[in-house]
């Protein structure tokens, strides 16, 4: 389990991004984020795991293991790398209950949402929704399998 909570990490990322000046920094940021980012392995590249309603092409996948979920992505545009790279270092390795109820505030306090194209916003809101989903999912699944085991 990571070590530290959902919204302590939104605030570590609220405070590298009050360093920047300009949004040109933060978009610089974003991009050095999204080249730092593994590459999803190509047999994950499927028609199952594009995030709908993205305008790039969006890879997202999850895993369940120990309690916890964890995820690993990939974009063909490198904005929106960086950008599911935050989410992921936001959410993953939580428990699903934490992704699915999680109250994702820094997007709105470092400016992303006045500062993305909407169709950029429109994309982010999209891969927010299917993180959630699969947390929400994942704490289905554990629920069932603790009715199951009692």
């Amino acid at each position: 389990m990571s070590t530290k909570s959902i919204a302590e990490i939104q605030n570590e990322i609220v405070e590298e991004f009050e360093l920047f000046d300009d949004w040109t920094d933060r978009y610089e940021y974003i991009i050095d984020l999204g080249k730092k980012n593994p590459p999803l392995p190509e047999k994950f590249k499927v028609e199952d795991n594009i995030i709908k309603g993205c305008q790039s092409q969006v890879w997202l996948v999850s895993t369940f293991e120990n309690g916890l979920v964890h995820f690993q992505a990939d974009s063909d545009a490198i904005i929106v790398k960086g950008l599911v790279g935050l989410l992921i270092r936001v959410l993953s390795g939580h428990k699903p209950e934490e992704i699915s109820s999680a109250d994702l505030f820094f997007i709105d306090k470092i400016g992303m949402t006045s500062h993305l194209a909407q169709t950029r916003s429109n994309g982010l809101l999209s891969m927010v929704k299917q993180m959630k989903f699969y947390g929400l999912a994942y704490g289905t699944q554990s629920n069932k399998d603790l009715q199951t085991e009692q």
